[in-house]
């Protein structure tokens, strides 16, 4: 049947049919055909409403249709590849307003939010589907709003559908600043929490997502990017967000850190917000053959697009639950894969382990495809290792195969438990809740619990460390650098690698600069992105972020 498009409204509902983000219920998709839908009629009931929402929810980015994910632009990864984003502008601090990596796109699915919220706020749909789906709505603008702060500063706060056509140049709007933006988004997800179920249908908002993405903003807010002066009340009150979340009691650690990623457990116990995908169509997710290993069993099984770096192996603890720089860890630079921490096994690919059946070689001189990249020539990883986390062995697949239905966790219960840490103890010091908070999430990787008798200092670096090895790979890394100032530390030197040699008949490993590894990160402006040159060209009371 032949559908007649009548406004800009219906011509967004056709696009929503065939690509609106995927729920666990196939009844958002169930819609009584007909031969032509007005405005008004999307608005007069549940499901073509429901429509619009998803759409905006299909906005939400995620990594695992990318060769060149965001973790390649820190010190965790780097692609196997060159000529990638991450290694010739970000990596040398190149990039301008004209080719800047940045998230002004997200206009887009904020002006989807507003329309909805309008609409939606006007129809005579019931009230009680209103107050959810409102609320639903209203945290989707709030999260696209917080990637526009974190990467870019003060923005214009938009919450009105804006027409040029009858607007005029009454639609451009100047920046708001760094603080307004932020409580712009504080303060929605505090009006919302309430309105929001307790568990929600899988993909949707639930009272945690609002109250976790509060918790998160407040974090960043009260990290030494955003509070030099250090004030206690910020770490204060992200300590105290982050703990409604704990004691909500709706979710907890999922017993199994390695299968939690996969689709076959997508949504589990520990997922507070997570984009959706399906295997299978436009919308399922590549990964594996995107970002995995490179050559197995001498078939080449992905584009090698994620190589974890030596500074983030030599993160991961050993199974005694000490640093491998402890003396009493037990760690053998020459045998360095042994005894380390669960997590290490689990998200790492090294020399000698193994990848669906075949064993992984990265030595130098013995034949092998895999074997540590030092000159940069191929697909073959330039540190010694590929990811291994989160790839589901049945989906190595190369290329973007959009096979797998596996979710993006966004955020995690586990992560919450590491903010919360973070914020208690810059607030108030290493107290017995925030050792309990650490210690839940060594014991599900199987790590004894923390001695007693840290300070505040050294628990900082004990949580830095556990974060960073715990959400390793899940988009995290590059935030934390940010909003703690340590970019202009990690991100300028050289990331390094391992290679392995016979010397003498035995096994000799060296740790090595990875080839184009070197990282340049220029304080006085790279903790913001520039606004994009075309967004300042199209509206001229943009003012561009310093020195850009």
């Amino acid at each position: 049947m032949k559908l007649k498009i009548t406004s800009t409204v219906t011509r967004h509902l056709l696009t929503m049919i065939l690509t609106g983000c995927c729920f666990a219920c196939s009844k958002f998709l169930d819609v009584t055909p007909t031969d032509q839908i007005s405005d008004d009629g999307v608005w007069t009931d549940t499901k073509t409403a429901d429509l619009f929402l998803n759409n905006v929810y299909s906005g939400l980015p995620g990594p695992f249709n990318t060769f060149d994910p965001t973790e390649n632009f820190t010190d965790n990864a780097m692609n196997g590849v060159n000529g990638q984003p991450s290694r010739v502008l970000y990596a040398n601090s190149v990039y301008t307003a004209s080719n800047t990596p940045h998230n002004w796109s997200q206009y887009a699915n904020i002006r989807r939010a507003n329309l909805f919220i309008e609409k939606v706020t006007a129809s005579n749909l019931p009230d009680s589907w209103k107050k959810v789906r409102l609320a639903e709505a209203r945290f989707l603008r709030a999260y696209y709003y917080h990637l526009l702060w974190t990467y870019h500063g003060g923005v214009p706060i938009i919450t009105n559908t804006l027409n040029q056509n009858t607007q005029g140049d009454e639609i451009f709007r100047a920046r708001n600043t760094d603080e307004e933006t932020y409580q712009f988004i504080v303060a929605e997800c505090a009006a919302i929490a309430a309105d929001l179920p307790l568990k929600a249908e899988a993909g949707r908002i639930s009272r945690a997502a609002a109250l976790t993405l509060k918790g998160w903003c407040e974090l960043f807010y009260a990290s030494p990017l955003k509070n030099p002066s250090n004030e206690k009340s910020r770490w204060e009150l992200a300590a105290a967000t982050n703990k409604q979340v704990i004691d909500l009691g709706s979710h907890s650690l999922f017993p199994d850190y390695e299968t939690m990623f996969y689709e076959g457990n997508n949504n589990n116990v520990e997922v507070i917000f997570a984009k959706q995908y399906l295997g299978g169509t436009a919308l399922g997710a590549g990964r594996e053959g995107l970002q995995g290993p490179w050559i197995v069993g001498g078939v080449q099984r992905a584009y090698g697009g994620v190589d974890p770096t030596q500074e983030l192996v030599d993160e991961y603890a050993m199974a005694n639950g000490l640093p491998i720089s402890d003396p009493q860890s037990g760690y053998d630079p020459q045998n360095p894969y042994a005894n380390r921490e669960k997590r290490f096994y689990q998200s790492i690919v090294f020399d000698g382990s193994t990848w669906l059946g075949s064993e992984m070689v990265m030595k130098q001189g013995m034949g092998s495809r895999n074997a540590t990249d030092l000159s940069n020539t191929n697909e073959a990883t330039n540190t010694g290792y590929y990811l291994r986390k989160g790839l589901d062995p049945k989906y190595a697949v190369n290329g973007n195969h959009m096979l797998s239905s596996a979710a993006f966790i966004i955020f995690r219960y586990a992560e919450v438990l590491l903010s919360y840490a973070e914020a208690k103890n810059e607030a108030s010091g290493p107290d017995g809740a925030v050792y309990d908070a650490i210690n839940q999430v060594r014991a599900r990787s199987g790590l004894p619990a923390l001695k007693t008798g840290l300070t505040q200092a050294q628990m900082r670096v004990v949580i830095q460390r556990e974060r960073r090895v715990e959400l390793a790979f899940e988009e995290k890394r590059w935030y934390d650098l940010i909003r703690l100032k340590t970019a202009e530390k990690n991100l300028n030197g050289t990331l390094h690698g391992m290679r392995i040699d016979q010397v003498g008949g035995k096994w000799v490993y060296t740790v090595i600069a990875a080839p184009d590894g070197s990282r340049t990160f220029y304080p006085e402006k790279n903790y913001l992105f520039p606004i994009p040159q075309s967004a300042m060209n199209q509206n001229t009371k943009l003012t561009q972020n310093p020195n850009y």
